[in-house]
């Protein structure tokens, strides 16, 4: 684990949530960065991703248009993830992670409840 994930939470349905990954400076030359997730009883699902090389981002069709990933011009190595609209099926453990020449980097995880 190197990533650092926060703000998660208890949200109701409908509502908003905003997640922050911080990454260490040798991960800055990331190629890739992104979130996955793992509700309970499930594999883990790709959630979003945003390429540097083509400056843009892919979703799931189940977050597309609710879900945006973005970066911070100040803090470089953070990114997030911000999350509206949430269902109670977005319930999940959320994971960023970043891939680069070194290879794949994850985050510890920060679980997000969304109630009816």
């Amino acid at each position: 684990v190197q990533l650092q994930a926060s703000g998660g939470g208890l949200v109701q349905a409908g509502g908003s949530v905003k997640l922050s990954c911080a990454a260490p400076e040798f991960a800055s030359g990331y190629d890739v960065m992104g979130w996955f997730r793992r509700a309970p009883g499930k594999e883990r699902e790709f959630v979003g991703i945003f390429s540097r090389s083509r400056r843009r981002s892919y979703y799931s069709d189940s977050v597309k248009g609710r879900f945006t990933i973005s970066g911070d011009n100040a803090k470089k190595n953070t990114m997030y993830l911000q999350m509206n609209s949430l269902e109670p099926e977005d319930t999940a453990v959320y994971y960023c992670t970043r891939r680069g020449p070194w290879g794949d980097v994850w985050g510890q995880g920060t679980q997000v409840t969304v109630s009816s």
